[in-house]
C-alpha cells in the first residue's frame, strides 16, 4: 500500500466519525437496491479476474472481493449510522487493502518479500488501531453528551422548581405584610382587607 493511500483512509477515520451523526437514514428499500447493486458489481469484477492467470489473478481477485467487503460494511453504516458500523467499514477497508498488499508482495522474493508482507501487516495494523480510537473517542463523547442533556434537563427542572418555590416564598412574604397593615384597620374594614389580600395572593 502506498503511503498516500495509507494518509487518505487515515484521514478518513476521523471524518467518518465526525460525519456520522450527520448521515441520513436509508430506507429498507434504498439499502436492498444497494445490496443487489454490490452483489452485481462484484459479479461483474470476479468475472474480469477469470481470464488472468498466476498472481495477477490473485490481485484481481483480492482486489474484486475487497470491494464488495467495504461496499457492504460502508451500506452497514449509512443503513445505521452508529460509531460501531462506521469502525467495521474501516476495519473493512484496512482488512481489504491489506489482501490485495499481501497478493502483491506474492511478486517479490525472500527478504524483499517478507518485508512487503511486514509493511503491509503494520498498515493495516495501524488503521485499525485508529479506527478502534476514534470510535472510542466517539462512544465517549456521546456518553458524555447524553450525561450532559440529561444534566442540564435535571438543572432546569430544579431551576424551574427553585423559582416556583421563590415565588412562593414572596407571595407569602407579601401577603404576610399586607396582613399586617389589614389589623391596624377596624373590624368591617379589616374583613374586606383581609379578603382583598386573600385574593391578590390567592391565599
Amino acid at each position: 500500500m502506498n503511503k498516500l493511500n495509507m494518509t487518505a483512509i487515515a484521514a478518513a477515520i476521523g471524518l467518518v466519525f465526525s460525519a456520522g451523526v450527520m448521515a441520513q437514514s436509508m430506507s429498507k428499500e434504498a439499502y436492498k437496491a444497494a445490496e443487489d447493486r454490490i452483489a452485481a458489481e462484484y459479479t461483474t469484477d470476479k468475472a474480469k479476474c477469470d481470464p488472468l492467470s498466476g498472481n495477477t489473478k490473485d490481485i484481481c481477485n483480492a482486489e474484486a472481493k475487497g470491494k464488495e467487503k467495504v461496499a457492504k460494511a460502508e451500506l452497514e453504516a449509512r443503513y445505521e449510522s452508529t460509531a460501531k458500523n462506521h469502525y467495521k467499514a474501516l476495519v473493512a477497508k484496512a482488512e481489504a487493502d491489506y489482501a490485495v498488499a499481501n497478493e502483491k508482495c506474492d511478486d517479490k522474493l525472500g527478504n524483499d518479500k517478507d518485508i512487503c508482507v511486514k509493511e503491509a501487516k503494520a498498515v493495516e495494523t495501524r488503521l485499525k488501531a485508529d479506527a478502534e480510537a476514534q470510535m472510542k473517542t466517539s462512544e465517549a463523547n456521546k456518553a458524555a453528551s447524553e450525561k450532559s442533556t440529561e444534566a442540564s434537563k435535571k438543572a432546569k427542572e430544579e431551576g424551574a422548581e427553585a423559582r416556583q418555590d421563590a415565588a412562593t416564598d414572596k407571595r407569602d412574604a407579601d401577603y404576610a405584610v399586607a396582613k399586617e397593615k389589614c389589623d391596624s384597620l377596624a373590624s368591617g374594614a379589616k374583613d374586606t382587607c383581609l379578603n382583598e389580600a386573600k385574593a391578590k395572593f390567592h391565599k
